[in-house]
C-alpha cells in the first residue's frame, strides 16, 4: 500500500494511509490483519528488521512487497508456484544451472586466451562453485518446500552463503562472498534472461522498487498505481530522478549505498520518503506505528484541501500569489486542484532527456499549447532549457567532455553557443504565446551583458515569426532566474531591463557556498538558512521593489513552511513550488502579519549562523500553526547540519 495524502505533505510529515492494499512478497493477494492490511507473517516468522538511512527525495510512506532490480541488470520476483508446477520448475531450475556452468566455463576458455591462466582460474573456480551438487540440491529443497520460483531458490541459498561469508573475521573468506554474489548474478541471468527495457514490465502488481539506480526517464515511465515508491542506492537530492518522483508523488529514498544484497530476499518493505528511511521487513510494532502516524495526517491534510478555494492572503490582507512547479503538461490540473495561481515554472528539460535528439519546434509548441490551454488563465512561466550539453544526446554523440559541468557549458550560456538551438525553442514558446499568459524566462544568468543577448536573439525571433504571418504575444513578460551570487549582486541593474525575477535558491545556495549539492559528502555545508544566502535574496527582493517588478522564490526554499514566513518578511510576494507543498504554504500565509514576518526576517538578518536562523524560524512556525499534529518545520531534535540541505525541486 501507498500512504498518500489528498493533499501530500512536504517532506518529513508523515503521509496518510489509502487504505489500498499491495500484493503479499509471494505475488499472492495479501490478507488483512485488521484495517491496515498488516502482514501479520512479521509476528509468526523470525524476521530481521533493519533500518536503512539515505536521501529523502519524494514524500510519503510506501509500504508493500518488494521488487529487487539488480544493479548488474536482474530482478528477483517474488513468485510463488502451485504443488502442480514443482516439476516443471525443477527442470527450469536444472536448465538454468546447466546453462550458466557452461556459460561460466566458456567465459573461463575466453580469459585464458586473452588474460592468461590466473584470471582464467577465478572464471574456472565459478563454474565449479555452479556445479557444487550443494548448491542444486539446497535450491530443489527450496523449491519442493517453500513452492517458491527457481530464481527465488538459488537467490535465497547463494544470499545465505555471501552473508555467513561477510560475518566471518578473515577477510580473505569474507571477500570470497563477491564470488557468490557473481555466480548467483551469473545463474539468474540463465533463468531470467534480458532485463525489460521497461522498469514497468518488470511489476506484477503494486509494489516497492528497490533499484541501483532508476534514470529520469524510467522514473518518468513510473506508474504511481503500480509503483508504490522506490529506493535506490546512488543518487541526490538535485538529480532529475528525484525531481520526477516528487512530480509524479511517489515516495523515494536515494543514496543508500550498497543494500541490494541485504534487500533481496526481506518480504516486506517500508519506504518512509518524509524522514529518508528504508525499513526492511518491519515488525509489527513498526508497520502499525508507520500506519498511525499517516492516519493522524489524514485529517490535517483533508483541513488543508478545504484551503484550495480560498487565497493565500494573511491576517492583515496582503495577498500572496502561489503557483506551481511542473515538468509535464499533465500536472497543471495537480497545481489548481490545490489552489495554485497557475505555473511559477514550467522545466522544459524532459522534452529534451526523453529522446536521443532535440525536439522538434512543433513538438515543443504542442507540449508549451498544452500547458498553457490547461492553466485556466493563470499565468504559465516557461524557463528556457536548463540542462548541461554533457546532458545532451547530440553533444554526447559527438564526444563533448564536460570536466566540470556545474561551471561549464550549461543553461542559458549553452543556448547563446548553440543559436539553433536556443531558436527553436524560442519560437515554439512564441508561438504558444498568444493562447494564454505565456512568461519566459532565462535560467543561470550570471551577467548583463548574457541577458541582453538573450534577449536580443528572442526579439530577432519574433520578428521573424511575425514576418512570416505567426502570431506572437507583443508584450510577452520577460524574466531571469536569479541563481548565481554575480546576479544577486547586479540585480539592481538587471531590474531596469527585466520584467521579474525568479529566485532559484537551489543553485544559489551552490554557487554562494561553493557545494555540489548532489555531495552528501558536503553535504552538510549546503544549507538554505546560512546568513550569506538570505542576504543576497535580501538584495534582489530590494532590487525589484525598486523598480516595482515582481519577484518569486520558485526554489526548495519557495515550497518550504520552514521559510515561508522568512521570505514574507523580506517582501517576497510570490512563491512557486511542486503542486503537493501548496496547502501548507498557504496555511502558513494565512496564519501570519506581515509586520510579525518583517520583524522575523530582520531578526533572521542579524544572526550569525544557520543553526540560529533555523531556531528561530522553527519557534515562529509553531506559533504561526499551533493546530499542526507536528512541526511543519523541521524536529528539534534534529541536526542542524542535516536540516540545512533543503530539498532539490
Amino acid at each position: 500500500m501507498k500512504a498518500r495524502d489528498p493533499q501530500p505533505s512536504r517532506r518529513r510529515n508523515k503521509r496518510a494511509s489509502s487504505g489500498r492494499q499491495g500484493p503479499r512478497a509471494d505475488g499472492s493477494a495479501q490478507r488483512p490483519h485488521d484495517e491496515w492490511g498488516l502482514d501479520p507473517r512479521s509476528a509468526a516468522q523470525p524476521m530481521t528488521m533493519k533500518t536503512l538511512r539515505g536521501i529523502a527525495v519524494s514524500p510519503g510512506i510506501a509500504i508493500g512487497s518488494v521488487v529487487v532490480l539488480d544493479h548488474r541488470g536482474h530482478h528477483v520476483p517474488r513468485r510463488t508456484i502451485a504443488a502442480e508446477s514443482v516439476a516443471s520448475e525443477l527442470e527450469r531450475l536444472d536448465r538454468g544451472l546447466d546453462s550458466a556452468r557452461s556459460e561460466a566455463e566458456a567465459a573461463e576458455a575466453e580469459a585464458g586466451d586473452r588474460l592468461g591462466p590466473q584470471y582464467a582460474a577465478i572464471l574456472g573456480a565459478h563454474a565449479r562453485m555452479i556445479a557444487d551438487p550443494t548448491l542444486r540440491r539446497d535450491a530443489r529443497l527450496r523449491v519442493e518446500r517453500d513452492l517458491v520460483a527457481a530464481e527465488q531458490a538459488v537467490s535465497e541459498v547463494l544470499e545465505g552463503h555471501a552473508s555467513r561469508l561477510e560475518g566471518l573475521k578473515a577477510t580473505h573468506l569474507a571477500a570470497r562472498a563477491t564470488d557468490v554474489r557473481d555466480i548467483e548474478h551469473r545463474i539468474l541471468g540463465q533463468l531470467l534472461g534480458q532485463r525489460p527495457t521497461r522498469v514497468m514490465d518488470l511489476l506484477a502488481g503494486p509494489t516497492v522498487v528497490l533499484a541501483h539506480d532508476l534514470t529520469p526517464s524510467e522514473t518518468a515511465g513510473l506508474d504511481p498505481k503500480r509503483v508504490l515508491g522506490f529506493a535506490t542506492e546512488v543518487g541526490g537530492r538535485a538529480s532529475h530522478t528525484a525531481i520526477v518522483a516528487a512530480a509524479l508523488e511517489i515516495p523515494a529514498v536515494v543514496g543508500l549505498g550498497r543494500f541490494l544484497d541485504q534487500a533481496r530476499n526481506c518480504r516486506m518493505v517500508i519506504i518512509d520518503g518524509d524522514e529518508g528511511l528504508v525499513v526492511l521487513d518491519p515488525d509489527l510494532p513498526t508497520q502499525q506505528r508507520y500506519h498511525r502516524a499517516a492516519a493522524e495526517r489524514t485529517a490535517w491534510f483533508k483541513g488543508l484541501s478545504d484551503l484550495s478555494d480560498l487565497p493565500a492572503v494573511t491576517l492583515d490582507g496582503t495577498q500572496v500569489v502561489l503557483r506551481g512547479n511542473i515538468e509535464f503538461p499533465g500536472e497543471v490540473d495537480a497545481c489548481l486542484e490545490r489552489g495554485a495561481q497557475g505555473v511559477g515554472l514550467y522545466r522544459t528539460e524532459f522534452l529534451y532527456l526523453n529522446c536521443g535528439r532535440p525536439p522538434t519546434e512543433q513538438e515543443q509548441f504542442e507540449a508549451y499549447a498544452a500547458v498553457v490551454r490547461s492553466s485556466r488563465g493563470y499565468p504559465v512561466t516557461i524557463r528556457t532549457l536548463d540542462l548541461g550539453a554533457d546532458k545532451l544526446a547530440s553533444y554526447q554523440n559527438a564526444g563533448y567532455a564536460e570536466p566540470n559541468p556545474a561551471l561549464g557549458l550549461r543553461s542559458l550560456r549553452l543556448l547563446l553557443r548553440d543559436p539553433t538551438l536556443f531558436r527553436t525553442q524560442l519560437r515554439a514558446i512564441l508561438r504558444a504565446s498568444v493562447q494564454g499568459d505565456v512568461r519566459v524566462m532565462f535560467p543561470l544568468v550570471s551577467t548583463l551583458d548574457e541577458f541582453r543577448q538573450a534577449r536580443a536573439i528572442l526579439d530577432d525571433v519574433a520578428a521573424e515569426l511575425t514576418a512570416e504571418g505567426v502570431p506572437v504575444r507583443a508584450d510577452l513578460p520577460v524574466g531571469v532566474m536569479v541563481e548565481v551570487p554575480s546576479a544577486a549582486v547586479v540585480a539592481h541593474q538587471l531590474a531596469k531591463e527585466v520584467d521579474f525575477f525568479s529566485i532559484g535558491t537551489n543553485d544559489l545556495i551552490q554557487y554562494t557556498l561553493a557545494v555540489d549539492r548532489t555531495n552528501e559528502t558536503v553535504a552538510d555545508l549546503y544549507c538554505a538558512a546560512d546568513p550569506a544566502v538570505l542576504r543576497l535574496i535580501a538584495m534582489v527582493v530590494e532590487a525589484a521593489m525598486a523598480r516595482g517588478i515582481e519577484v518569486c522564490v520558485c526554489g526548495a526554499m519557495g515550497g518550504d513552511p520552514l521559510y515561508t514566513l522568512l521570505l514574507l518578511g523580506l517582501g517576497v510576494r510570490q512563491l512557486s513550488m511542486p503542486p503537493h507543498q501548496v496547502p501548507e504554504v498557504k496555511r502558513v500565509c494565512r496564519g501570519v502579519h506581515i509586520e510579525q514576518a518583517k520583524a522575523l526576517a530582520e531578526e533572521a538578518l542579524r544572526q550569525e549562523t544557520a543553526a540560529a536562523v533555523v531556531a528561530r524560524l522553527q519557534e515562529a512556525l509553531r506559533l504561526a500553526v499551533p493546530d499542526a499534529p507536528s512541526p511543519l518545520g523541521r524536529d528539534d531534535d534534529t541536526c542542524p547540519s542535516l536540516l540545512c540541505r533543503g530539498d532539490d525541486t
